[in-house]
């Protein structure tokens, strides 16, 4: 099995305008998400307007645009994730999970650790899984993973 090769996930939120149905809106997302709906778009020969124009024609009105986007990201890939897919990413072992996050192998959610007088479920090596821009990879540790031939902004 290769070596995981993990780079900075970026945490700011990105606005960008977008037209849904031709109306201008403002839309905030993180950078992976606006990377993904740009995938997504080449993938499908269209544009990010036309995805969040579809988006938004089939949301419930009580959801917003934004929240919208990032359940349909979710199941746009859960309906191309295969078991194979899961298998190549090294899934169905929470001790491989804790691996690739840099936690011990004895870690458990019940360890406690206290922060500003509060207790709250952390490894002891907290502080080094944070990152310059305070994302921990233990959040999400297959998002820091950088593909062997991938490039910085994602693509390969």
């Amino acid at each position: 099995m290769e070596e995981n090769t993990y780079y900075q996930v970026k945490s700011s939120l990105i606005s960008k305008n977008i037209k849904v149905s031709e109306k201008r809106t403002s839309v905030r997302l993180e950078p992976e998400m606006w990377c993904e709906l740009k995938n997504i778009a080449k993938r499908e020969t269209c544009t990010i307007h036309d995805i969040c124009s579809l988006i938004a024609m089939r949301k419930d009105e009580k959801t917003s645009l934004t929240a919208a986007i990032r359940v349909f990201l979710m199941l746009y890939y859960r309906a191309a994730a295969t078991e194979n897919g899961h298998d190549r990413a090294g899934h169905g072992s929470f001790m491989n999970m804790k691996r690739r996050a840099g936690m011990e192998q004895n870690w458990s959610s019940n360890s406690k650790k206290v922060v500003n007088g509060r207790a709250h479920a952390a490894a002891d090596n907290d502080d080094k899984l944070l990152s310059e821009d305070g994302m921990s990879s233990r959040l999400a540790p297959h998002l820091g993973k950088k593909e062997k031939n991938q490039n910085e902004d994602g693509r390969i």
